[in-house]
């Protein structure tokens, strides 16, 4: 795999690392981006995948407001994620927070990764195969195929249609852009008011940049809810006992 050169400030790749969110769906005090994944906080588990790969270079870090210094000091400080350079408060949205650490950054830099700290099951592979990817093109993400029939329902939950499944994919993050494409589409939904964008391809799609859809990974779940966090539990335990036979 050929890779720019890191030594090449301007080519350099800066992850986006979003755990700004309040995880109201996990009904629980402590933040599900905080809580215990397996003997670490469950972001520290996501942040340790970027720390580890050689194709990243830095990392801002976005959370809530209120736990700056926590994060600094119990996740960043406590477990040498030396790649963090900035931690920079969260916004009322999700596009607000990468906004936010979009503007964070001021190292010259090539390419963004924006990721979901509540993704913590994502491989090596699956990053290196992302930066690869973006060597030849103008944004990727990644998706899974949709597996289940697909409808189309109104207001009352009354079907309207079936969507042929083919061609629709699951999408997940990491997704990697051009720094200057990502930090366009997002001040131009800002002038324009393109609201409640659930991922960032959305908004570089409205740019009219083409964005390639490459396969994720079964295990990269979000993990929003406590079944969700079982079953992270449970496929990093494996992780674990296989990496030990």
């Amino acid at each position: 795999m050929v890779i720019q050169d890191s030594t090449d400030f301007a080519r350099q790749i800066i992850a986006v690392i979003l755990a700004a969110g309040s995880g109201t769906r996990m009904g629980s005090e402590t933040a599900k981006q905080f809580m215990d994944l397996c003997g670490r906080p469950l972001l520290a588990v996501t942040l340790n995948h970027f720390q580890r790969c050689n194709l990243v270079d830095r990392i801002v870090l976005v959370v809530p407001p209120e736990h700056i210094e926590y994060c600094r000091s119990e996740i960043v400080d406590r477990f040498t994620f030396n790649k963090v350079y900035k931690i920079v408060p969260g916004g009322e949205r999700r596009q607000d927070s990468v906004r936010n650490g979009l503007e964070a950054i001021n190292h010259p830099c090539n390419l963004v990764l924006i990721h979901d700290g509540v993704r913590p099951l994502m491989s090596n592979g699956l990053l290196e195969r992302l930066i690869e990817a973006a060597q030849g093109c103008k944004a990727v993400i990644t998706g899974l195929p949709v597996k289940e029939s697909v409808k189309e329902v109104d207001s009352t939950a009354r079907v309207l249609r079936s969507i042929d499944r083919r061609g629709v994919y699951l999408i997940q993050t990491p997704q990697i852009f051009r720094l200057g494409d990502i930090k366009l589409a997002h001040k131009k939904a800002v002038e324009h008011g393109w609201e409640d964008a659930t991922d960032d391809a959305f908004l570089v799609e409205k740019l009219g940049i083409p964005v390639t859809i490459i396969q994720g990974e079964e295990d990269n779940i979000k993990v929003t809810t406590p079944r969700d966090l079982e079953i992270a539990r449970l496929l990093l335990s494996k992780r674990s006992a296989s990496s030990e036979e």
